[in-house]
């Protein structure tokens, strides 16, 4: 274990990164598997309801989800890439970033299956990326957020986290729709 900056956390060993990289993968794995079973029992025509009472919707849900994926396990890691502003164009970001705000106007927005394939692709480029990312780039400093460690690893860390906060607003936006739970 090393010494971070922040005197009162001590940074895992580049070995340890790595074992922790791999159990997180796991989690980023699992909450994503709850977030599609959760997507998989909602009808497409509801994405885009906001319901009374409730300031989201499934389509924010899931472009949120998006951005924020690429930015926790592909920007944060290895920076922006010429084929990112393919991926996650601007306009996208600028929709469903931190901060935005979900809307019901469907002509303004990607179709939930356009939704649908870009938050696949994200976490399979995603996976990709963390399939070869070196040790010693998971000990490099990052910003908030992050959990555990202010590194590149405590970003990862934070991803499926993150997911599950996410599943947790889909599920009740799910249920505000007069929807069955899942679990």
């Amino acid at each position: 274990m090393t010494e971070s900056n922040d005197a009162s956390i001590t940074l895992p060993s580049p070995s340890t990164a790595m074992d922790i990289l791999v159990g997180a993968i796991e989690q980023i794995k699992f909450a994503r598997d709850y977030t599609l079973q959760l997507l998989d029992s909602t009808s497409l025509d509801d994405w885009f309801r906001i319901p009374d009472g409730l300031p989201t919707n499934i389509a924010w849900q899931v472009g949120h989800l998006t951005v924020s994926q690429y930015g926790l396990l592909m920007f944060r890691i290895r920076g922006r890439q010429p084929s990112d502003l393919e991926l996650i164009p601007g306009k996208f970001r600028k929709a469903y970033g931190r901060g935005t705000t979900p809307s019901d106007d469907r002509s303004r927005q990607p179709t939930p299956d356009e939704l649908l394939e870009r938050f696949n692709r994200v976490f399979v480029d995603a996976l990709g990326e963390l399939d070869s990312v070196d040790s010693d780039v998971l000990l490099e400093p990052c910003e908030m957020p992050y959990a555990g460690y202010p590194i590149k690893l405590g970003a990862i860390m934070f991803c499926p986290l993150h997911e599950h906060i996410h599943a947790g607003q889909i599920g009740l936006v799910r249920r505000s729709l007069g929807l069955d739970p899942v679990r």
